[in-house]
């Protein structure tokens, strides 16, 4: 699917405009934003489940290196996915779900060593 840049400013979506199984072949952009929206909020749901996991597990310096490393993320995907100009902000939805996604995958793994073999602070 072609990269599309969203306004967010003046996006709003409804969940009746679009049936899930229309998502394979959307009618237009707007349809296919709808879509792309849809996964990024799935992705930034796991996200934050994976996140909160992982903090639960760590002890009070792994949850400051796991904060600062998660704000320095964020600072990353916004200055890799977004803009703001004179005319709005602007978001690639594309490349803000697929960072999120691979954020997502990454606090899964270090969850995943907290549970088997030990928190290793040094890898948040």
């Amino acid at each position: 699917m072609k990269l599309l840049w969203l306004l967010v400013t003046t996006a709003a979506f409804s969940s009746v405009a679009l049936a899930n199984s229309a998502c394979d072949k959307p009618r237009d952009d707007f349809d296919g934003l709808y879509c792309m929206n849809k996964v990024y909020q799935e992705a930034d749901a796991e996200l934050n489940s994976n996140y909160k996991k992982l903090m639960a597990k760590l002890d009070a310096a792994g949850s400051a290196a796991l904060k600062k490393g998660q704000l320095a993320w964020m600072e990353e995907r916004n200055s890799s996915c977004s803009k703001k100009d004179n005319q709005g902000f602007f978001v690639n939805l594309n490349c803000a779900t697929k960072q999120t996604i691979s954020r997502a995958q990454f606090l899964q793994d270090r969850y995943r060593e907290c549970v088997s073999s030990g928190c290793q602070n040094s890898k948040l």
